[in-house]
C-alpha cells in the first residue's frame, strides 16, 4: 500500500510539473518579473497575469521566490542548451569560435531582460548572488573543458589561463548584448569582431576574408 502512495506522489509531481497552467504560471511570472522587477512584484501580480486564483498558483509553487529559481533555472539551461551543437568538426577552432559565439549571444539576447532583473536583485542577495552565479558558472567551466582539450590537442595556445579566457570571452559577449537586442541588424558584425577576439584569446589566427 505505502508503494502504491509513493507512486500515485510521484505521478502528481510529474503531472503538476508537466502541466499547461504551470508553463502558464511560468510565461506571466517571467513577463512581470521583467517589467516590474523581482522586489516590486507579488504573487498577486503573477496570478493576475496568468487568469488563475492564489490557489492555483500555490499548487505548483510555494512563493514568488520558488518560480523565480524555476526560471533562473531554465535560463541557465538555455545557455547550456546554446553550447550544446551538432554537426561540427570539433578539430575545426575557427567553426567552433562562430558557432559558440553566435549561440551564446542570441541565448544572452533572448534572456537580457530576466538576467538585468537578476543582475540588480544579486547585488544585495545572496540566494539571487547563488542563481546569478549559476547560470553563468556552468558554460563556463564547459568553456574552460574545451579550451584544454584544443590546448592538448595543438589546436589553441591560449594568452591566459583557461578560466581567464572563459571569463573574458563570456564577458565581452554580454557587454554587447544590450547592443544587439537594441539593434539585430548590427548582430552580424558584432559576431564577428566577437569571434575575432575570441579566438585571439585563445591564441589562434582568425581566418583571412574570402575574396569575392
Amino acid at each position: 500500500m505505502a508503494t502504491t502512495k509513493k507512486a500515485w506522489s510521484t505521478r502528481e509531481k510529474l503531472d503538476r510539473e508537466n502541466s499547461v497552467t504551470r508553463a502558464r504560471l511560468l510565461r506571466a511570472a517571467r513577463s512581470v518579473f521583467e517589467r516590474r522587477g523581482y522586489a516590486r512584484t507579488t504573487v498577486a501580480d503573477i496570478t493576475a497575469a496568468a487568469e488563475v486564483s492564489r490557489a492555483t498558483f500555490y499548487v505548483y509553487f510555494a512563493s514568488k521566490e520558488d518560480v523565480f529559481a524555476v526560471l533562473a533555472a531554465e535560463v541557465r539551461d538555455g545557455f547550456l542548451n546554446a553550447q550544446e551543437l551538432t554537426g561540427l568538426d570539433a578539430d575545426d577552432p575557427h567553426a567552433v569560435a562562430r558557432a559558440t559565439v553566435s549561440a551564446y549571444l542570441d541565448a544572452y539576447v533572448e534572456h537580457l531582460a530576466f538576467i538585468t532583473v537578476l543582475q540588480h536583485q544579486a547585488i544585495t542577495d545572496p540566494d539571487m548572488y547563488a542563481l546569478w552565479e549559476a547560470i553563468h558558472s556552468h558554460p563556463r567551466r564547459r568553456t574552460v573543458r574545451y579550451i584544454e582539450q584544443a590546448t592538448a590537442a595543438g589546436l589553441a595556445a591560449p594568452v591566459a589561463p583557461p578560466e581567464v579566457v572563459a571569463t573574458a570571452s563570456g564577458g565581452m559577449i554580454a557587454a554587447f548584448a544590450p547592443a544587439v537586442a537594441n539593434d539585430p541588424a548590427d548582430r552580424d558584425e558584432i559576431v564577428s569582431h566577437l569571434v575575432t577576439m575570441y579566438l585571439g584569446l585563445l591564441g589562434i589566427t582568425p581566418e583571412a576574408p574570402s575574396v569575392a
